[in-house]
């Protein structure tokens, strides 16, 4: 939490490391403290992986929408302001992410868990996994064991209808505000999944801006000392600060 008497702006992190047991809160720990540096609070959200119990399908889609609901039970604790929410993803996280956004109209729970009741400004996906399909597709090709399918249960072929609920690129339009940050030297997740996401999503008329980054890897746009990280911070200022009169 930032030093401030005013209410912060809550930025939800979520890591990466292709929801592998051995990946996890610690990668993305100098990005969240640069983010509460710049008058931010942050979430950064912990979830069951591939690899642990409960982990993958569908135990992880419970603990996203989970945790970022637990900001309603803490708010009288913290100087919080859930008027301003945004969620940023890296990697995996970055599906996560935008998965989550698609939880907003849920009515009730379901097999993938419950609804999102914390109302959010937006999406950062950064390096976002937005199509699991074509992400399983790409580790295919490359001949090794896809840990899309170790996340999901199968591949798409033996479990198709779990790609549909859970693949980002599947549930569009979002109805939400999304910012997909990429480098286009990214060899883990290709940039492709963000520039294809990016097209299907304006023509089904969500507001998505993607800004790709030259010269950048997969790492880069998650390290607060790189020329790439002012992309991520300009894109929270976006989502969170246009309409304040000022930041605090």
């Amino acid at each position: 939490m930032p030093e401030s008497s005013e209410r912060c702006p809550v930025v939800v992190t979520i890591h990466g490391g292709f929801w592998k047991s051995k990946y996890g809160l610690e990668e993305i720990d100098r990005l969240d403290e640069d983010l509460v540096r710049r008058g931010y609070a942050t979430w950064n959200i912990e979830y069951r992986r591939v690899g642990e119990n409960g982990g993958g399908w569908a135990g992880t889609f419970h603990d996203v929408v989970d945790a970022v609901n637990h900001l309603s039970q803490i708010d009288e604790h913290f100087p919080l302001d859930l008027s301003r929410v945004v969620i940023l993803g890296h990697s995996a996280g970055g599906h996560l992410a935008l998965w989550m956004a698609s939880r907003i109209s849920k009515i009730q729970r379901d097999e993938m868990g419950s609804p999102l009741l914390i109302p959010i400004q937006g999406v950062i996906s950064l390096a976002g996994v937005s199509d699991l399909q074509k992400m399983w597709k790409i580790h295919v090709k490359k001949g090794i064991s896809s840990p899309v399918a170790s996340f999901i249960g199968g591949t798409p072929k033996e479990v198709p209808d779990r790609y549909r609920l859970a693949s980002p690129i599947e549930l569009l339009p979002l109805n939400i505000e999304q910012i997909l940050v990429h480098g286009d030297l990214d060899c883990d997740v290709p940039v492709e999944l963000s520039v294809e996401y990016h097209r299907r999503a304006i023509e089904l008329g969500d507001k998505v801006n993607l800004v790709v980054i030259p010269g950048a890897e997969h790492f880069k746009i998650i390290d607060p000392l790189s020329s790439a990280w002012g992309s991520v911070t300009d894109s929270l200022e976006t989502l969170l600060w246009r309409k304040s009169r000022s930041r605090p």
